[in-house]
């Protein structure tokens, strides 16, 4: 009994983030397994979503209900506090007064019948929460690595100017395999410029510039990417790619290896098969590439015409 509670468990993987604003809602994605393991992609189901206090099995200060769509990747995105109310009032929770828990029940068949339960205890949300009123050190960030959120999974986090800034991954490979350029560019350099190690975006927007838009190069096929709704997907420079591939570890855990960054067999896979284009060049007949696992990890370049990876990324 309790391997199969346990495999029902990891079906479901979820993760908070908190409006700017006033603490009148949260933010909530997950992805939706059902108990063999299998996205649930594309249907309505039913949710019940209560934060508890003091522990996982402790007093609900507030529960409600949903219906969310799951996207083609199994990910729901809602609000909580937006639902219809079962219980309590989520603008009166006192994040201030300890720790707290969201307990979802889900029915992947879009009803009450709840067979999908996990609960997972708040960490950084509260103190963003509590940051709301005033309260928190300037240093606080309110996203985290692994978080899902923006239509994929944050790889990094940083602020400017006190502002919070992040690294998002798709939730999945673009391709499993795609040249870098067209065919009839592979030995021009690009005319905006594409060497830039920390901006992909500025990079990828240079090369659709030069080459068109399409899908069927690596820069082309990540700006035509309409993944959770979004349409700022970027093939990413070569550092942001590196951010991508060194949290390897988390994505994977979270999507699964099927959805998370290839890996492969380390020894007898090194090759294409492992490797991620960025969207930095070299020069006109070279791009920078990186390879996965994290034990090859490294700078590489060769040609436009190889077909490698792509996995997109945006900013928030």
């Amino acid at each position: 009994m309790k391997t199969k509670i346990y495999s029902i468990l990891a079906g479901l993987l979820l993760s908070v983030s908190v409006f700017a604003q006033a603490p009148q809602k949260m933010s909530f994605q997950a992805v939706i397994r059902n108990s063999s393991n299998a996205l649930v992609t594309s249907t309505v189901v039913g949710m019940k979503i209560s934060v508890l206090q003091g522990s996982p099995t402790g007093t609900v200060a507030y529960s409600e209900t949903q219906s969310p769509t799951t996207n083609a990747n199994g990910l729901v995105s809602l609000q909580i506090g937006a639902g219809a109310a079962i219980s309590g009032t989520f603008a009166a929770i006192n994040w201030a007064t300890g720790s707290y828990f969201i307990k979802t029940e889900t029915d992947p068949t879009g009803g009450n019948a709840y067979s999908i339960i996990g609960t997972s205890e708040l960490s950084s949300v509260p103190y963003a929460l509590f940051s709301a009123n005033g309260s928190s050190s300037a240093g606080s960030f309110s996203h985290y690595k692994g978080e899902l959120f923006g239509g994929g999974i944050i790889v990094s986090v940083y602020k400017t100017a006190g502002v919070e800034h992040g690294l998002i991954a798709g939730l999945s490979d673009l391709s499993p395999g795609i040249p870098w350029a067209t065919p009839s560019y592979t030995s021009l350099s690009v005319s905006g410029g594409a060497t830039n190690q920390v901006d992909g975006l500025a990079n990828s927007n240079a090369i659709v510039a030069d080459f068109g838009a399409g899908n069927t190069y690596a820069a082309g096929l990540c700006r035509a990417s309409t993944a959770g709704g979004f349409n700022d997907w970027y093939l990413p420079a070569s550092f942001e790619l590196q951010d991508c591939l060194k949290a390897a570890s988390i994505i994977n855990n979270i999507l699964g290896n099927s959805n998370g960054i290839y890996v492969g067999n380390p020894i007898g896979n090194y090759g294409l098969i492992n490797c991620y284009w960025s969207s930095t060049e070299i020069a006109s007949s070279t791009a920078w590439y990186q390879s996965s696992p994290f034990l090859f990890l490294g700078w590489y370049n060769t040609i436009k015409t190889e077909s490698y990876r792509v996995r997109a990324v945006r900013r928030f």
